[in-house]
């Protein structure tokens, strides 16, 4: 990762639990979280005060993203993978196929009419290369964490399904030099 020789902080928070029901693929749904409130007030105790917060535009992130501060910077390139013709479906109406195919290729399988997770790791790199801040909050989804913690540590596709994050969880890495 290039951030251009300096070193970078970034709190990296996955949205509250969303509104939605059991088992349905939600990836770009546009859906609201449970319990913003709590959630912020919790990670206002684990964050330093005063910095940049950036958000999804999903108003799951967003929602909780305001609650950090008043007016966040929002970016597309922090919404959730896209999973085209699976979104808003139940995971068990997806083709067995479909999702053999991802699981036989995890970073570079796309859903039909959506992206792979490798697009995915390259629009969220683009985004963090982009930063000027040292040290800022990311209000986003388990995907898009999940793949640049990928990146950062090096691991292949394979394992990234491994990297699971709970509803509302502070990540916090340091990058760069």
């Amino acid at each position: 990762m290039n951030t251009g020789g300096r070193r970078m902080i970034l709190h990296l928070v996955r949205h509250p639990e969303p509104v939605v029901a059991p088992g349905i693929c939600y990836g770009r749904l546009d859906i609201s979280a449970k319990n913003a409130g709590a959630v912020a007030a919790r990670l206002r105790a684990d964050l330093p005060s005063g910095l940049p917060v950036w958000t999804s535009p999903l108003q799951r992130c967003r929602e909780l993203a305001e609650l950090l501060l008043p007016h966040p910077a929002i970016d597309d390139r922090l919404t959730e993978m896209n999973f085209g013709l699976w979104e808003g479906r139940p995971w068990d109406a997806i083709p067995r196929a479909e999702l053999d195919a991802w699981a036989a290729d995890v970073g570079g399988y796309a859903p039909p009419g959506g992206e792979s997770p490798l697009a995915l790791q390259r629009r969220a790199l683009a985004f963090v290369a982009g930063l000027d801040a040292p040290e800022s909050v990311i209000v986003t989804h388990a995907g898009v964490i999940r793949v640049l913690l990928a990146h950062w540590r090096g691991l292949p596709p394979g394992e990234w399904p491994q990297l699971a994050f709970a509803y509302g969880s502070l990540t916090t890495v340091a990058i760069g030099r």
